[in-house]
């Protein structure tokens, strides 16, 4: 038997499981999946944990339950075990407790997105008697909030397996059927140092970075008018500017520059072709000085997800949740679960404009319409 929504929201809050590309911030999610794994053993599912080969302190998981096909078939109900890193001077409770207020359940992750598997979990306890023609398969990730790393891994062992897949993401209780892409880049500039009486003496690479900036804002305003898609409140491809570190002093002429943007392009748009005619803008930029530049990525870019607003599973969330469908500019694992065949929804309890905020909170409306709706998709998809 389950524990009660609450007790499992509890449990999954107080297990810390940030992820992160700075290793002293990084923590291990085994905890959290672990904790899902015993209460899905425990009504029935085959759990397997998959250990992320480069990092044996992550894992995915993968539960079903119900027939195995040989080709898959049936629905997946997945969502990643990690959170963003947070401040806790400015939580008003204890990130890893959860608080309730005003019908409001606040905690790290309670919103992005560790409440979306106990929500997942009651209503798959629904059709644990009934004889199903399709299996419903609970995903459990890791390393969402940094690399992807786990949902990149799935990818790569090519599983699970389904027709259909419902990511859990907090959108509303909206069915979200395209987002944006995303890479995270640096611009570092390497230039010489030298006294600043005399600019001969050395190499600016803040003088660099003043064209490198020029050029991005020029690449940002082209992208825009070559693309757009009424589809997305923001219907262009977006390149931020975010932040830069440059210099150590203001009498020595500046040496390194590092700037670092975030560019978001729109379904349709190859994010590898662009970063590369982006690197050679910038290097075309400064081909007069004696500067040396790099473009790096944090981490593989996501790509940008769409599927057919006409999908059947992206018209039965609408017609189940009451909701139409709709697209967002944050990233998910959608592209990762497409790729594997299955057709793709992002649909979830919870709005985004709490995610990664302190004082996060699932608000406790979400939950049963939340659940009825899968209710409705696994009744559609595994029984029939």
């Amino acid at each position: 038997m389950l524990p009660k929504f609450d007790d499992m929201l509890t449990t999954l809050v107080s297990e810390p499981s940030v992820s992160s590309t700075t290793p002293d911030i990084d923590r291990s999610n085994l905890r959290v999946i672990e904790h899902l794994a015993n209460w899905l053993d425990d009504i029935g599912f085959d759990t397997e944990l998959m250990t992320l080969p480069d990092n044996p302190k992550k894992a995915n998981l993968i539960a079903s339950f119900g027939p195995t096909l040989d080709e898959g078939g049936g629905l997946v109900l997945a969502g990643h075990t990690d959170t963003v890193p947070y401040d806790e001077s400015k939580w008003q409770t204890d990130p890893f407790t959860i608080t309730e207020r005003d019908d409001k359940l606040y905690g790290l992750g309670s919103c992005d997105m560790k409440g979306f598997f106990p929500v997942a979990l009651e209503a798959v306890t629904t059709f644990l008697d009934q004889d199903l023609k399709a299996p419903i398969t609970i995903v459990a990730t890791s390393d969402e909030e940094s690399s992807m790393a786990g949902a990149r891994y799935l990818a790569a062992k090519e599983k699970p397996k389904a027709d259909y897949a419902i990511i859990g993401e907090p959108t509303g209780l909206r069915p979200i059927y395209a987002h944006k892409g995303i890479a995270f880049m640096s611009v570092k500039l390497q230039g010489e140092s030298g006294h600043s009486s005399n600019p001969d003496l050395g190499c600016n690479a803040l003088d660099a970075m003043h064209d490198v900036m020029g050029e991005l804002i020029q690449f940002r305003t082209e992208l825009a008018k070559q693309n757009q898609n009424p589809a997305f409140e923001v219907n262009v491809p977006t390149l931020n500017l975010g932040c830069m570190h440059a210099g150590d002093s203001p009498n020595r002429i500046c040496s390194h520059a590092e700037l670092q943007i975030d560019l978001r392009l729109l379904p349709g748009m190859d994010t590898h072709a662009t970063i590369e005619m982006l690197l050679y803008r910038l290097q075309q930029a400064i081909a007069h000085c004696d500067i040396k530049l790099e473009l790096n990525t944090h981490y593989p870019p996501i790509p940008p997800f769409e599927s057919d607003i006409d999908s059947d599973l992206v018209q039965t969330l609408a017609k189940h949740s009451g909701n139409a469908p709709g697209t967002v500019a944050f990233g998910t694992e959608g592209h990762f679960l497409q790729s594997l065949g299955m057709e793709t929804v992002v649909f979830g309890p919870g709005s985004i404009d709490q995610a990664h905020q302190p004082n996060e909170y699932l608000a406790r409306d979400q939950i049963a319409p939340a659940a009825e709706t899968l209710r409705h998709v696994i009744q559609r998809y595994c029984v029939g």
